[in-house]
């Protein structure tokens, strides 16, 4: 599987994400200075400030989010030779203990974005490898077992393909 093309389209969405979040820190900053409409100014400098904070976090979370894109531009997934071990740009399918399996995209950026191979072939979720299921995976091989704390309880997984 061409994986640029996965790459290609987290980078689109995190930009989608990017003109959300810089549009939200506008219209909370208009509305610090402004008020929402003429009827609705801002009575209360507590009211402002709060708008003014969301405009900050909103305009950091854009930022932060160009920097994820910058780092995918610069990744370059490489293909997977044999019995591979998973490393950042494979696919990576586990099934958990209770069977059910799920395809993962180790990328350096984009955790919990969902994407859909070429041609509508498979979804895959992005893990990147600070997430727990990421840093869990990482370095195994398919039939080999990996564990994570997620919300104070143990998973288990088996890793059923590296590609």
């Amino acid at each position: 599987m061409d994986k640029s093309a996965l790459v290609e389209q987290l980078i689109e969405k995190l930009r989608r994400s990017a003109r959300v979040a810089e549009a939200e820190s506008d219209a909370a900053a208009e509305h610090a200075r402004d008020g929402a409409a003429p009827g609705e100014r801002v009575e209360t400098s507590q009211t402002a400030l709060e708008f003014s904070r969301m405009a900050r976090a909103q305009a950091r979370r854009a930022q932060e989010i160009r920097a994820a894109i910058d780092a995918l531009l610069a990744f370059r997934p490489k293909p997977v030779e044999g019995r591979a071990r998973v490393e950042l740009g494979t696919l990576v399918e586990v099934e958990d203990e209770e069977g059910h399996g799920q395809t993962l995209f180790l990328a350096p950026a984009g955790a919990g974005e969902e994407l859909t191979g070429p041609g509508g072939d498979g979804h895959f979720v992005v893990v990147t490898p600070h997430s727990p299921i990421g840093s869990a995976v990482l370095g195994k091989r398919e039939g080999e077992s990996a564990s994570a704390r997620i919300r104070g309880e143990v998973r288990e997984w088996t890793v059923t393909w590296v590609g």
